[in-house]
């Protein structure tokens, strides 16, 4: 995992998709365990309080669980195919989307209606 501080998405928005991806992906599988808290922010350069929180949002969401001096576990019975993408993926959807109509020389205005047609699709 990696924070890209030249993205507009703050660092625990970055780390709270890469953990979903991950998990989706089935990298990180029911019953592993992550990173401690200052262990993973120290590695990734963030505060600790960045990790805890993006490690709490993720057990609201039921994705993880902690169980106190243990640790942080992807929480078993998660279903990886159900896990939605967050707002920091469709927004890096969209800025690639923004880039490229760019490059075809499109118009924003062109570039939106495509967008309308393909959700109204």
């Amino acid at each position: 995992m990696r924070i890209d501080p030249s993205l507009p998405d703050p660092p625990f928005a970055q780390l709270r998709e890469q953990i979903l991806r991950r998990v989706a992906a089935g990298d990180l599988a029911p019953g592993d365990r992550l990173p401690t808290v200052r262990g993973l922010a120290e590695e990734l350069g963030i505060a600790p309080n960045t990790v805890a929180r993006t490690y709490k949002e993720l057990e609201a969401d039921g994705v993880l669980e902690g169980r106190g001096r243990s640790g942080t576990f992807v929480r078993a019975g998660v279903d990886a195919g159900r896990l939605v993408p967050t707002a920091a993926s469709a927004r890096a959807a969209a800025q690639r989307y923004a880039e490229a109509t760019r490059s075809l020389g499109l118009s924003p205005e062109a570039a939106l209606s495509l967008v309308r047609e393909a959700l109204n699709a």
